[in-house]
């Protein structure tokens, strides 16, 4: 019988399986292995998230998987990749947006993968070269996130017409339908040197905004609205106190991990005008990740193993991030 099942019963089915128990499925028989390889993009996404950790550093090129349901790593080769260096900016739910660093060129460059499938692609060059800028990704359909997706680019080192560099204030726009760059707005100067010299690639989405945080002097917030194209700042709690500051998507609404003394954790809702409730964690050894269990969210504890499959586990520093895995098809973004 289930050798005869229809390909769109089959492969939604399969839509419900992790990337593990896929491979596993479609090595069953000839059929599987087919429907396995094709099925589409027309179910939403219903695997658990899974935590990716990606070495920062000039290393193998490798990256690191671990499936919560089961509580297994994964190694996966990165060799793929037509650089040796990338570093991640964001998830796409199932794909990951790349900083491709390349020692003859500072410029940006962005590029997709879908580590699972082995896929890359480059993105369109943008309008303006600009090095160091921050970048941000809002997600406009929320059955199929990768299908229809927005990159924003804004700051950075861009060349003078007199000659020299100056901060860029153009902020471009990237559309996965239109598959191009487009110049949405300008920013404030102070802003756009802000988010140069002061912020990470880390940026969350909330209802519309882009938020990146800021280490100048003191930690603060930068917010892009998208629909309006306007900028603000919001305030840090204990500001000029925090040695380390991160932004997160917590309950719908921004959040913010902070770390006060050395080893020292805290995780609050956050939004302007008010304190938060804060929790402190010892980090210890190990990784911990905060992410939404049932009705509540809860840290998680990681532990990272000396060995996967008899290979030992690079000791370096790592990019750790959330990816909804999957080995689907996804011919029509890597076109």
């Amino acid at each position: 019988m289930w050798s005869n099942l229809p390909f769109d019963i089959l492969a939604f089915i399969f839509s419900f399986l992790s990337p593990d128990s896929l491979a596993r499925a479609r090595s069953t028989c000839r059929n599987w292995y087919t429907c396995a390889k094709a099925y589409p993009f027309n179910y939403p996404i219903t695997t658990s998230t899974w935590f990716l950790a990606l070495p920062i550093r000039n290393h193998r090129a490798i990256c690191y998987a671990h499936n919560p349901v089961t509580n297994n790593w994964h190694h996966l080769s990165m060799e793929f990749l037509p650089v040796p260096t990338v570093r991640p900016v964001s998830p796409i739910w199932s794909l990951l947006l790349l900083k491709v660093t390349n020692s003859s060129s500072t410029t940006l460059q962005l590029a997709l993968c879908n580590p699972f499938t082995r896929q890359f692609r480059y993105l369109p060059r943008l309008h303006i070269p600009r090095t160091n800028p921050a970048s941000g990704v809002t997600i406009l359909d929320s059955n199929h996130g990768f299908d229809h997706f927005r990159v924003y680019v804004a700051g950075g080192m861009s060349e003078a017409a007199q000659g020299g560099a100056n901060y860029e204030t153009a902020v471009e726009m990237y559309d996965s339908k239109l598959d191009t760059w487009q110049i949405v707005r300008s920013m404030p100067v102070e802003f756009a040197v802000r988010l140069t010299v002061w912020t990470p690639n880390e940026n969350v989405c909330i209802k519309g905004t882009l938020y990146w945080i800021t280490s100048a002097r003191a930690y603060s917030v930068i917010g892009f609205d998208v629909t309006t194209n306007t900028w603000r700042e919001l305030g840090v709690p204990m500001a000029e106190r925090l040695e380390f500051a991160t932004l997160v998507r917590r309950n719908g609404a921004l959040g913010l991990v902070v770390a006060r003394v050395r080893r020292a954790l805290a995780f609050g809702r956050w939004m302007k005008g008010t304190s938060g409730a804060w929790q402190i964690r010892d980090l210890g050894s190990g990784t911990v990740v905060c992410k939404r269990v049932t009705d509540r969210w809860e840290w998680v504890w990681i532990d990272a193993p000396g060995y996967i499959k008899r290979e030992q586990v690079l000791n370096c520093p790592i990019r750790g991030t959330l990816i909804h895995p999957t080995l689907a098809n996804s011919s029509h973004i890597f076109k």
